[in-house]
Formats: C-alpha cells, sequence, structure tokens
C-alpha cells in the first residue's frame, strides 16, 4: 500500500531550507511575509504538503520558495575554487546563495574537481542521485578539454585505450579511456573512472604534464557556452537522465 503525501510543519520546512533557525523563520511567518495560493500564513505549526509544485505556489519575503529536497545544480567551477566542506580557502559552496549553504540535507559536490581543475560540476542535496551518478557500476562518462606542457607522443592514444594504463603507486590498471586530438598540445580526453587527479596523473605517466584542466561534459549533460565561470544552474526533470545517459 503506497504511503500518502510527505506533509511537514511551516517552520520546520523554511527552517530545513536555509530560511534561518526555527525562531527566525517563526517570526518570519508571524510576520506575514510567507503566503501559500496567495494566501498569507501566519501559523509557524502549519502542516505543508511538501509536493513537487510547491515552490510555484508558495512565497516567502516576496520571492517564490526555494527548490525542495531533490535540488540538483550545474556549476561552472573556477579555477582557484575547492570542492570541499572543511578545508581552507575558497569553496566551491561560497558560490551558492548563502541559505542554499545552511540547507538540511545538505548540498555536496558529486565527485569532486580540483583546485586547479575549471568546468562542470553537479551538487546536489539528493543522496540517491549522488552515488548513482558516481557509481562505478554506472560508468557515467567525463570529458575533459587538456592542455599539456609538450607535444603529445604519436601513441598515446592506443596507451590510454589499452586498459593496462598503470598509475603510479596503484595496482590495478586503468579502464580504457577516449583521447580526441585537437592540436599537438590539446586534446579531449574521456574517462568513466575518477580516480584522484586521473587526468594529470595519466598524462605524467605518458611523460607529460598538464597545465590547464576543464571538464565540459558529464554523460550527456554539456556545459552550455553562457554560464561563465562562477555560475549555477538549476537542472531539471529533463536534464538528469542527461547526466546517466551513455556517451
Amino acid at each position: 500500500m503506497s504511503k500518502g503525501p510527505v506533509s511537514m510543519r511551516l517552520d520546520r520546512l523554511l527552517a530545513n531550507l536555509g530560511y534561518g533557525t526555527r525562531s527566525e523563520v517563526q517570526r518570519m511567518i508571524r510576520a506575514g511575509r510567507v503566503s501559500l495560493d496567495g494566501v498569507r500564513l501566519k501559523e509557524n505549526d502549519q502542516r505543508i504538503v511538501v509536493s513537487a509544485d510547491l515552490p510555484a505556489r508558495m512565497w516567502v519575503a516576496n520571492e517564490p520558495l526555494d527548490p525542495i529536497s531533490g535540488l540538483c545544480l550545474m556549476l561552472n567551477k573556477p579555477v582557484g575554487v575547492t570542492c570541499s566542506h572543511k578545508e581552507q580557502g575558497p569553496l566551491v559552496y561560497s558560490l551558492l546563495p548563502e541559505r542554499w549553504r545552511r540547507r538540511e540535507p545538505a548540498i555536496s559536490t558529486v565527485g569532486r574537481l580540483d583546485k586547479e581543475t575549471s568546468g562542470l560540476l553537479l551538487l546536489t542535496d539528493d543522496g540517491v542521485l549522488l552515488h548513482k551518478i558516481i557509481s562505478p557500476r554506472n560508468h557515467v562518462t567525463k570529458r575533459y578539454d587538456v592542455t599539456l606542457d609538450r607535444p603529445l607522443g604519436d601513441d598515446v592514444a592506443k596507451i590510454f585505450a589499452s586498459g593496462t594504463l598503470m598509475l603510479e603507486g596503484e595496482k590495478k590498471p586503468l579502464l580504457p579511456a577516449g583521447i580526441e586530438v585537437v592540436s599537438s598540445t590539446r586534446a579531449f580526453v574521456t574517462l568513466t573512472e575518477g580516480r584522484y587527479h586521473q587526468v594529470r596523473r595519466m598524462f605524467a605517466a605518458v611523460g607529460n604534464h598538464v597545465t590547464a584542466l576543464h571538464r565540459d561534459r558529464m554523460g550527456g549533460l554539456t556545459l552550455p557556452d553562457d554560464l561563465a565561470p562562477g555560475e549555477f544552474r538549476i537542472l531539471g526533470e529533463t536534464d538528469l537522465p542527461l547526466v546517466l545517459k551513455a556517451v
């Protein structure tokens, strides 16, 4: 027997979405700054049905309600920010609205890009989706635009595709990876793995050095040209299947 719609106290809902502490959102509600279907809400303990259309129906402080749980963002990560909640220095989360950094469940990056790598980064508060994307069993492809210090060797494509390349300090060879040569010092590399600093270490293993690294694609989802570094976009239901699409 299926369960009915989930409902939640109004003050708890807003606090979980990062609008403030429970007491702060209670004051906001009492001040008449929250409305549903055009009607101002005044009771902190009013039960709200948490439905997919709620953000289109509820307004908070003269703005539509933020997306509820299941939020997924595509961010164009700039160089110089770190994918971490704990490390020092500029973090990717500082690029999001402040209240989003207080959401519960918390927003987390789907995998990581290192500090000196830019490009397509997904963030979500949906743990099931996160693990589905990063699971090795799903073989989600990731494409990187790579700039190199020295010209590519003639045998690099064959080595990357062989499935026998070993990274320093590891005992298991890499899965086959594709490479599309753009010029003598630039190429697109497509992986289905996500080992630590994998692209940089792959080129180091063949005697080269990566000077710039940018991810432009995950699965069938491509970073749009009009999304500037540091900007993000909320993904919709039609976008998410593209992430898991094999290309």
